[in-house]
């Protein structure tokens, strides 16, 4: 879908005749979105494993209304927005394993989260596309924020 939106965005930029501010934007979002299609995913139950062994951080992109409803992942490094948090939201340690989660796998904010961790420097960075839906369907324990 994103990529389809991209290409959309780009075939108008490119009719309309946009400005090399607008291209240089467009070039970045294009990168963005490759990135975001490139990060390694993990099941529910491969998290599950490696936060027991204490293997990873996992990073809720979720927003305040989703984590109200459904709760978070115990531990969860609750971001304020899946695009524009902070970088200092996010661990010192660039080499540190982090796992980027939302809602659902229809969600893209994980994704987008993920992509902007890469893209600062971040060198372990995986998602779980099933989100807390499906870690909440896999009676995995959450939290209540």
């Amino acid at each position: 879908m994103r990529n389809l939106l991209l290409v959309s965005l780009l075939a108008g930029a490119a009719i309309t005749g946009c400005s090399k501010k607008d291209q240089g934007q467009a070039a970045e979002a294009a990168e963005a979105t490759e990135a975001a299609s490139n990060v390694p995913t993990v099941t529910v139950d491969e998290l599950e494993a490696a936060l027991a062994s204490h293997a990873c951080e996992p990073v809720d992109a979720n927003g305040e209304r989703t984590r109200k409803k459904m709760g978070v992942i115990p531990g969860a490094r609750l971001l304020s927005d899946s695009e524009t948090f902070e970088l200092s939201e996010l661990p010192a340690d660039k080499a540190k394993p982090l796992v980027f989660y939302c809602s659902n796998t229809h969600c893209g904010s994980s994704h987008e989260a993920a992509a902007k961790a890469i893209t600062a420097g971040y060198t372990n960075v995986k998602v779980m596309p099933a989100g807390i839906a499906g870690w909440v369907k896999a009676g995995k324990k959450t939290a209540s924020i």
